[in-house]
């Protein structure tokens, strides 16, 4: 698949984090996402039900950050990708990279982060697992 629709520097307010001080308030984040579908039918269409909705997409990522609370930045971005492949079963993959802009830390920095991809299974994958 070489189709995406990319969502870049998308900011939300949440409470995540180890720290009792980051669980008190809201802090920034910021998420990018590329979202692995096939275009194909949306491109010949000229018709936004023939895609996967990008303003959905980001209603959806921000939604999971404003309104969960995870410890860990994976786990959020987990949550994140879970919630992208649930939407929308044109979804084939998703990278979800996640930024906290003002981590606790000791350092100059602007901010830390974590990517990861996930992918929708195959039917039958689990059957032929087990």
């Amino acid at each position: 698949m070489t189709d995406a629709i990319e969502i870049r520097g998308l900011r939300v307010l949440g409470v995540h984090g180890v720290l009792a001080s980051e669980r008190e308030r809201p802090q920034p984040f910021e998420l990018d996402l590329t979202v692995d579908a096939d275009l194909a039918p949306a491109a010949l269409a000229d018709d936004l039900d023939a895609t996967v909705d990008y303003g959905r997409l980001a209603a959806v990522a921000s939604r999971v950050v404003a309104q969960e609370s995870f410890q860990l930045l994976e786990t959020l971005a987990d949550k994140v990708a879970s919630a992208v492949l649930a939407h929308d079963a044109r979804v084939d993959a998703v990278t979800v990279v996640l930024r906290k802009s003002r981590p606790p830390l000791p350092v100059d920095l602007s901010s830390v982060g974590v990517r990861i991809t996930r992918r929708r299974a195959a039917p039958g994958a689990a059957a032929a697992l087990g």
